[in-house]
């Protein structure tokens, strides 16, 4: 499906089944995308991520309820999928700034929330650096953990930090020989040039991310994991500059330049990696990374 396409068609889909939509893997399961994909690029363009869409959009139409009718709040709460006034009262003072029985008096302090129009403007999406490669199946070793996609951004980071200080700050980033087993499979395997998203739990707005490197073979630690990635073709995208600035620069011209229009190639698959050089300074100018897509040629 055109990316663009793809991505109005979410917005008709929630528009349409407000008040049934259980959770973003609906609406990707409605369009036949994943989740994780559907996500990254819903919030690069519109600025919500698709929880946050269907909440405004619930909580600005329960305030017109409440404003034009003699509902009790509790069935407004329930009909626009709180389970609690409590929990409704408080979602809804912390978007409209008022709670729902001063809106009743004054409903000019209802914050508007209308539908969303995507309208975008491709400029130099075709101007990026990247390369379009088939390769073959792979698999790769590292550690492994579930984020939710709502709070992923400020999380990962985190990740990243936590198994350096804990595996390689105190000795493998000093340039001395691996000291136990972890440390050598982090050594022989490079683990740490791939970020890899992995779109394969499919509940609860939840993906898999993995701090990994290319599986040279021999023992898996405890605590880490194997994977594997299927043969695909992949646009691989090159970034040149400090991190992570440089990364977040070309991620979103893939989501609002490259894919938009593109008569060529389209989504295709669950996964996501960022490639990270091993060598020179992260802050450098001309540092070096790549985001990995699997893409798909249009017939």
């Amino acid at each position: 499906m055109e990316w663009l396409t793809c991505i109005k068609g979410a917005i008709d889909y929630m528009e349409s089944n407000l008040l049934n939509i259980k959770s973003p893997e609906d609406v990707a399961k409605h369009l036949n995308i994943s989740t994780l994909y559907l996500q990254k690029g819903f919030q690069i363009i519109t600025g919500y991520n698709i929880g946050e869409y269907i909440r405004n959009r619930r909580l600005y139409l329960a305030a017109l309820r409440l404003a034009d009718s003699g509902d009790k709040i509790i069935d407004v709460a329930l009909e626009y999928g709180y389970e609690t006034p409590e929990s409704f009262t408080k979602a809804f003072a912390r978007f409209h700034g008022a709670a729902p029985s001063e809106i009743r008096k004054d409903r000019t302090r209802i914050k508007t929330f209308l539908p969303l129009r995507v309208h975008i403007i491709i400029q130099g999406g075709y101007g990026m650096d990247f390369v379009v490669e088939k390769m073959a199946a792979f698999q790769v070793i590292g550690f492994s953990r579930e984020f939710l996609f709502d709070t992923s951004q400020n999380e990962i980071p985190k990740f990243w930090d936590e198994i350096c200080k804990k595996f390689c700050e105190k000795n493998l980033l000093k340039g001395n020989a691996p000291e136990n087993e972890v440390e050598q499979a982090i050594y022989e395997n490079h683990i740490g040039d791939f970020g890899i998203c992995i779109d394969d739990i499919g509940k609860d707005g939840k993906f898999r991310y993995m701090i990994a490197g290319r599986y040279a073979g021999g023992n898996v630690p405890k605590g880490m994991e194997l994977h594997e990635i299927p043969a695909a073709q992949w646009a691989k995208f090159k970034c040149v500059g400090a991190m992570p600035t440089a990364l977040q620069t070309v991620n979103d011209q893939i989501w609002k330049e490259w894919l938009p229009g593109n008569r060529e190639y389209e989504l295709d698959g669950r996964f996501n990696i960022e490639w990270y050089s091993d060598s020179g300074d992260t802050q450098s100018e001309d540092y070096q990374s790549a985001i990995w897509i699997p893409v798909r040629s249009k017939e």
